[in-house]
Parts: structure tokens; sequence; C-alpha cells
């Protein structure tokens, strides 16, 4: 992609060892890019199980790995997305590192806190919209200032989803949260503008990380299906045949964040496999 080479990214959610963030970060370092790698290091209580949060080890694992993939750079910060300070702190902490930032991916998203609406309680409708809506708002406004600052333009990437578009039983909060993600992507995009900094969304449907492997067995059991009936079911509604993976995502990101993608804000890009059309 060109361009790429020598700029600066930050990716919240990333730290977990296959998992969305990881592969978004993996395709920016092979491109030549820095890559501040930003999650939560331990589980912490039922909103944030193990299923979902990285552990410190698995996070310094990961920046291991992505570090010997080379030739860009990569370091890790510790960030709660909903905690301003937190959040401050991760900006900071990629400009200190790489001297500036150019690209933000707000990849941090729960997709596990799972229930009809008359049974969710409003704690986990808190922790969901925190994460997915008032995280991606926070990371946003600090990353828009130091673009803005630097005066040299940038990328916003906000991972949605076709939850963005889409309703799903059981995932009220989330399907809320995507939505909002969405229409707060269009009110950056025309705030940004004129500083040259792109704001766009992107909508994957279903990709088996760590975390889609935990969805498929709560959808599969909720249905009554065994794993493989749920899992041709799925397949059988994408028209390419397959799932969404990892690599999927993480190209349309660096796309998006090259000289090929500068005049594109705004959208909401459908990374589907032709499943979501709309």
């Amino acid at each position: 992609m060109r361009g790429l080479s020598g700029k600066s990214v930050l990716i919240t959610g990333a730290g977990r060892r296959g998992g969305l963030g990881e592969g978004i970060a993996r395709r920016f370092i092979e491109e030549g890019a820095n890559v501040m790698v930003a999650d939560l290091d331990r589980p912490q209580g039922d909103h944030f199980p193990e299923h979902g949060v990285p552990a410190q080890s698995e996070m310094e694992a990961v920046v291991a790995e992505l570090g010997a993939l080379g030739p860009g750079q990569v370091a890790s910060v510790v960030c709660d997305v909903r905690d301003e300070a937190n959040v401050e702190h991760a900006v900071a902490a990629t400009v200190s590192r790489f001297g500036g930032l150019d690209v933000l991916v707000n990849n941090a998203g729960i997709g596990y806190l799972m229930s009809p609406i008359v049974e969710t309680e409003l704690s986990n409708w808190e922790v969901v919209m925190g994460v997915n809506l008032t995280g991606t708002f926070l990371a946003t406004k600090h990353a828009g200032r130091q673009m803005i600052a630097q005066g040299r333009g940038g990328r916003i990437i906000n991972i949605s989803s076709q939850g963005g578009k889409s309703g799903f039983p059981h995932a009220g909060a989330y399907v809320s949260s995507k939505h909002g993600v969405i229409g707060f992507t269009r009110t950056a995009a025309i705030e940004f503008g004129p500083h040259n900094i792109t704001v766009n969304a992107v909508c994957p449907n279903h990709v088996t990380t760590g975390l889609g492997s935990w969805q498929n067995e709560y959808f599969s059991n909720l249905l009554g299906q065994t794993l493989e009936e749920y899992m041709s079911g799925m397949i059988g509604r994408i028209p390419m045949g397959r799932n969404g993976l990892p690599s999927d995502i993480a190209a349309t990101c660096a796309f998006l964040a090259s000289e090929d993608g500068a005049y594109i804000s705004g959208d909401a890009l459908n990374v589907s496999g032709g499943e979501e059309t709309h």
C-alpha cells in the first residue's frame, strides 16, 4: 500500500493472539508502519472474562511475535478505552515512541455480553456502550487533537460491524453500539475533513477469532443446532462461501490508511463476502 511506510499507528483492542486487532497490526507492520498495540492487561470479573480480555503475558507475546515480522516497529500500552486518562496516555505514548500519530484504528470492542433485551442487566448494557461507543469517541477525540496539532492530516478507522447495519437477537447492546459507531463516524468525518483527516467505519460480518468462536458456540446452543449445523448455515448465507478472516479486515484498514484511500471519508464499508449489502 502506498504511503504506509514509517507511519505511526495506534490500534486499540489489539492484544489478543489471533484477534482482529492483532491481524490489523500485522498488516500495518508488514507495510512498514510503526504500531502501538493498546489493550487491557488482565481479565476483570464477569464483564471482562478470560475469553474476552488478554493477560499481560499474552499481549507481550503478541508484541514479540509482531516485532519479529518487520520492517515496522511495535510497542504496547495498557489502555481501558472507557477511561479518558488512559486514552490520553495511549496517544501520548504513541507520539513519544514513534514521533507522532498518523493512523488510529478503533478496534476495542465487546461482543460477548449476550442476552434477550428483557433479561439484559443495565451494567452489561453500560459496559458494552462504554467500550464500543464511548471508547471510540474518546480515542477519536484525543487522536484527532494530536493529528490536528501536527498539521499533516491523518486517518481514523472505526471497526463497526454487520451489526452496525442489521439487527441480531440477544445482541441489543452490541447492535446499538455499532450503529452508533457509524453515526459517530459520519459526524467526525465532517468535522475533521477540513484538517485532511479521513474518518471511516469498517463493517465485517462474522470473523472466527477467539471471540468469534465463543459467539459460534453461543448462537448454535441458542438455536438448538450443532456447531457444524450452525456454521454451515452461516456460510450458506455468504455469497462468497466462506467466513471473513482477520486478514480481510486488515487489508481494508490498510487501504483506507494508504494514499489510495485519501478521498474516502464518512463511509461504512462492508467487508462481508456479499452478505451485507446496505
